[in-house]
């Protein structure tokens, strides 16, 4: 009896063995997956918010790609094309006139020169330079920024250049001719909302609820618009002629709309990114645009017909052969 309990003991024994073993050898031979980083923003910002959805969707599908994407925190656009043009970051996020300056060695760039591995995977959506400015500032044009208190963003963000372009425009020398403040979206919103700032610029995608928060001000706000328009547009090939209505922001004091510039937010990585790896990315996030808007609503721009419109730098091979199998126009 004791005999026959040992052998039907080691019976069952036998096949629980064989499934461990099993196991660990499926474990064993599975394909480890790609860590793909992805330069962002600062945390809880724009481009902080686009990367985490665009890594939250992607990563739903790595078992099928082999790709796990992850979201690194950085300064903004500036510092996102430095980090991938040095290798730190295979993707990262920027505006098209920073990414334009990289891949021609001009601005921020004109020292270190031509980054020329640079390249576009597409065009997200358009960001627009905006200016706010309070109600009892007397700021009703950027020539009234003369001697005034104004944010015009941190180093490393787009929004800094921005604001320098559209001061120029105007005349005004912005290291001599405004209080300038620089400082990270947050404290700039917080200054503002307390009346320790007369105006500040941000560039952003329309609706944005940053500027709605600012329409709360003390005394209200008011979208400004530019002066120099088109002189920026035929200097700057990268800038697009843009809008902000009266519709978006109903508490802002304006009678008319915002006439302004604006850049596309880029996707982007670099020559030296596998073709695989970048063909894989852009097709599973396309094959899933529907879902983005739900995290990101600026990601409906990616079913738009003008994706690859106003891109600096060339398009990489990867990104170019899912266009192709998608059918999507190559400018």
């Amino acid at each position: 009896m004791r005999v026959a309990k040992k052998a039907a003991r080691t019976l069952i024994a036998i096949p629980a063995l064989l499934l461990v073993l099993l196991c660990v050898s499926c474990a064993e031979t599975e394909s480890p997956l790609t860590s793909v980083k992805v330069g962002a923003g600062t945390p809880a910002g724009i481009y902080d918010d686009l990367v985490r959805a665009l890594a939250r969707i992607l990563n739903q599908h790595q078992a099928s790609t082999g790709i796990r994407l992850e979201s690194v925190a950085s300064l903004g656009s500036v510092a996102n094309v430095n980090a991938v043009a040095a290798g730190d970051v295979q993707f990262g996020v920027a505006q098209a006139d920073d990414l334009f300056n990289a891949v021609n060695g001009l601005g921020e760039w004109a020292d270190k020169g031509a980054q020329e591995d640079l390249r576009s995977v597409v065009g997200i959506y358009s960001e627009v330079v905006t200016l706010v400015a309070g109600g009892g500032s007397g700021v009703l044009s950027v020539a009234d920024l003369q001697g005034k208190r104004v944010d015009i963003g941190l180093a490393g963000s787009g929004t800094r250049q921005n604001a320098i372009d559209a001061l120029e425009a105007a005349g005004l020398n912005w290291q001599e001719d405004i209080q300038l403040s620089e400082m990270n979206l947050d404290d700039r919103l917080a200054a503002f909302l307390q009346g320790e700032l007369d105006a500040f610029f941000f560039t952003v995608g329309h609706p944005s609820k940053e500027i709605k928060f600012a329409t709360f001000a003390r005394g209200g706000a008011r979208l400004i618009s530019l002066a120099g328009i088109d002189s920026l547009l035929v200097a700057n090939p990268y800038y697009s002629s843009q809008a902000i209505p009266l519709g978006r922001y109903p508490r802002a004091l304006n009678e008319a709309s915002a006439r302004t510039v604006g850049v596309r937010a880029t996707l982007f990585t670099s020559a030296n990114v596998s073709d695989d790896v970048v063909y894989a990315v852009t097709k599973t996030a396309f094959e899933n645009a529907e879902k983005f808007p739900e995290y990101f609503p600026a990601f409906a721009e990616l079913r738009s017909g003008d994706i690859l419109e106003g891109l600096a730098a060339p398009l990489h091979p990867g990104a170019v052969k899912y266009f192709k199998e998608a059918g999507i126009s190559i400018p």
